[in-house]
């Protein structure tokens, strides 16, 4: 536990001093007491009180007071609380490498059966968008909170040529930012906007107002919304991953990256060409940790389950600092109430 107000401790140092005054006041009135001229007075006055009893209701106020004097202190703790992100996007690999069947029945029928499986698991609001690529990647189900719709997306993925991780994570974003236009070099050059040009997103309007610069963000900073991105391949061909996971980072997004396929990879037949299947694990790592995300190996269908219940288990719940200073105000009252309700119980009076 930490406080986000430390400076406010400093009123700690009041509770021994009324303590110090507590203490002189009780010597203060046995001074008192001796002066009366019949101590038998005094005696049945004070008969029937037990001695320990006058002080509860003091000590329980002092408790009171240091209870609410740490909740001004704003006192904050990691807890687990239901996340706030409202939207997820599943960038998923369909390139010819994904017929491999070095993982049963095939990559691709795995990769389907795991991403149906995890939107099964998400709380009903949460929406979520299905983003394909191959050598250009295409939103082939805008975020939606209709399960059918999406799995109904996922059972209708082909096989292309290519591979384009860079497309994935861009349209990926320009989905998440409808208004913003995004580009990035390396691979080669592509630039797109609000929704299906060759990437699966319309064309921008000809005389379209250019949208206001981006300022960069902290990565990882970006609550409402996250990509888990799946391939077995290494890119090919469109933006350079590396470059487009720097983008990502830049609007605060996490990207999650999942390597699937078996160590050796495979090989496989696509198009009359043969082609060996192996993952750029390099790229996606960096990609997960440019964007404050996470990379994750899927070497079997079993291992692909898993990774996608640990992501599940992180959008519905999530650790986060939670200040908790309400808890503190809400103890320090009822100890006063306490302390108050036995001073009138005993003595009736609050004292």
């Amino acid at each position: 536990m930490t406080f986000l107000w430390m400076p406010m401790l400093w009123l700690l140092l009041l509770v021994p001093l009324l303590v110090a005054l507590y203490v002189a006041l009780l010597r203060r009135r046995k001074k008192t007491a001796v002066r009366y001229a019949n101590l038998g007075i005094v005696k049945q006055a004070m008969a029937g009180r037990s001695s320990w009893r006058r002080h509860v209701p003091p000590a329980l106020f002092l408790l009171a007071l240091t209870i609410l004097i740490l909740a001004v202190a704003r006192p904050a703790a990691v807890v687990t609380l239901a996340s706030t992100r409202s939207t997820v996007i599943l960038a998923m690999d369909v390139s010819g490498s994904m017929r491999a069947r070095d993982v049963q029945p095939n990559r691709l029928a795995a990769s389907q059966e795991a991403a149906k499986k995890f939107i099964a698991q998400q709380p009903a609001d949460v929406q979520i968008g299905i983003v394909a690529f191959a050598a250009a990647a295409l939103l082939v189900q805008a975020p939606t909170v209709d399960r059918e719709a999406l799995y109904s997306a996922i059972d209708q993925f082909q096989l292309w040529r290519g591979t384009a991780v860079g497309s994935g994570v861009l349209v990926s974003l320009a989905t998440i930012f409808p208004d913003q236009r995004f580009e990035v070099g390396g691979f080669g050059t592509s630039g797109f906007g609000p929704g299906g040009d060759a990437l699966g997103l319309p064309f921008a309007e000809p005389n379209a107002a250019e949208p206001p610069e981006h300022v960069p963000v902290e990565p990882g900073s970006y609550e409402n919304a996250f990509v888990i991105l799946l391939t077995d391949g290494a890119t090919t061909t469109g933006p350079d991953p590396i470059q487009a996971g720097k983008v990502a980072a830049d609007y605060g997004v996490r990207v999650y990256t999942v390597g699937f396929g078996s160590t050796n990879g495979d090989v496989v037949d696509f198009g009359g060409r043969s082609m060996r299947a192996q993952l750029d694990e390099t790229a996606l790592q960096e990609i997960a940790r440019t964007t404050d995300g996470e990379y994750f190996a899927a070497q079997s269908s079993d291992d692909l389950a898993k990774v996608y219940e640990t992501l599940s288990s992180r959008l519905v719940m999530e650790k986060k600092l939670t200040e908790i200073a309400f808890i503190f105000a809400g103890i320090g009252a009822l100890v006063a109430l306490l302390a108050a309700g036995l001073s009138l119980l005993w003595f009736n009076r609050i004292a």
